[in-house]
Parts: C-alpha cells; structure tokens; sequence
C-alpha cells in the first residue's frame, strides 16, 4: 500500500495511542487498600490493561468472583479510575511527532477503541487530542464491539473514509481481527500491552512495528 491510498489511520487507544497503564493500576491499587487485597505488580498489570476493567477486577480478586461482586468491584474500580483518568497517562513516546508527521501530510487520524465514551472523551480532552482526532469512537457509539466491524465502519463514516483507505493499529488480537473484518490494512503495537504468552505473528496483521515512529513507513 502507498501512502497516496491512505487516507486515515485509526488507533486503538490504551496501549497503543496513550499509555495508559500507569492510572488504571494506580486505581486497582486504590481499589485492593480498600477492600484489603494485595497489590499486584506493575508488570503483571501491565498487559491486561488493554482487556479493561473487569479483566482486571478478575486479575486483582480471582476468576471466580460471583456476578455480583464483581459487578460491585468493578464499579468501584470505574469510580476511582475516572476520578484519575490522566495523572500519569500520556502519548507514547514518539506518537507525538507521528500525530504531527500525519496531520503536516493531510493524513487524518482517530481513535476507535472498546473504552467507554464517559472514560474516552474526558481523556482525550485532558491531552487536547479531541480536537485534533477526525473521530474518537468508544464502545458505547456503536451497537457492537471491537472485534465485530460496526465501529470501524462508522468511524469510517465519520472520516468520510472508505474501509481500504484506512490502516488500523491495536495491540490486541481483536484490534487486527476488527480492522481485518472491516476490510482494512492492520498494525501490531508490539510496544503496547501485549503479554508475554502472545505470538503476534499469529494475530496474520499486515505489519507488526516496535515503536510509533515506524507507523508511517507502513502507510
């Protein structure tokens, strides 16, 4: 693909746009003082920021818990994470000059992710971002979720984009899985929240990069 054809990238966003690891275990921390449960460390955290809030609830307070209870928890996770939704969360680094690289090219760029819109929005406002993404879709735009292709098509709506003028880079399995369903070109964020367990390679993307600044070598 050259980089004519490309319109529009879109990005996952925690663990592929923002790094976002840092606040959500900071929460979890929050939450296991509360309810006197061990912390975890930081690298077990890590990799599954990326699989949300009740992958995480689970991780800190077993597989096991009861519905209700781990409804209960991850509601609380939710409160205290969105009372610290960007402490410490920031760009990786080198996605900023990338931002810039693509928007100085006439490149459009936005965020289709499984967050929340009431979590999503008020982050990318904090980074001021929102003004600058062609289109922040978030798991509650659409009727359904990354891996299903809904919201990739709609976050093509919005870009006034068709499905093969876009490339799509996540760092998980159902990132590439809902940008392959869509009909787009995918990216591997190898640098994001990816366990050690994962084979990439499997995950059949288009490219698999190490850092942000690769991105545009891909386009």
């Amino acid at each position: 693909m050259t980089q004519q054809h490309v319109s529009t990238v879109l990005f996952d966003l925690d663990g592929t746009l923002i790094d976002t690891a840092p606040d959500m275990a900071a929460a979890l921390e929050i939450l296991c003082d509360e309810q006197q449960q061990p912390r975890l460390a930081f690298d077990k955290v890590r990799p599954i920021v990326s699989d949300g809030s009740v992958a995480l609830v689970k991780l800190a307070f077993g597989q096991t818990l009861d519905e209700a209870r781990l409804e209960q928890l991850k509601t609380r996770y939710l409160d205290i994470y969105q009372n610290h939704l960007a402490v410490h969360s920031c760009l990786f680094d080198e996605m900023e000059a990338l931002l810039t690289r693509l928007e100085n090219n006439n490149i459009k760029w936005g965020v289709v992710t499984n967050k929340p819109g009431w979590l999503t929005e008020p982050l990318m406002e904090a980074l001021d971002l929102s003004r600058r993404a062609a289109c922040i879709v978030s798991s509650d735009s659409t009727k359904n979720r990354k891996p299903h292709p809904e919201p990739m098509y709609y976050a093509c709506k919005l870009t006034r984009a068709e499905p093969e003028q876009c490339i799509y880079v996540g760092d998980a399995r159902r990132d590439i899985e809902a940008g392959q369903n869509a009909g787009m070109k995918t990216i591997v964020a190898e640098y994001g929240y990816i366990g050690d367990d994962e084979d990439t390679k499997n995950w059949q993307a288009d490219y698999i990069i190490q850092s942000p600044a690769q991105i545009f070598s891909c386009l």
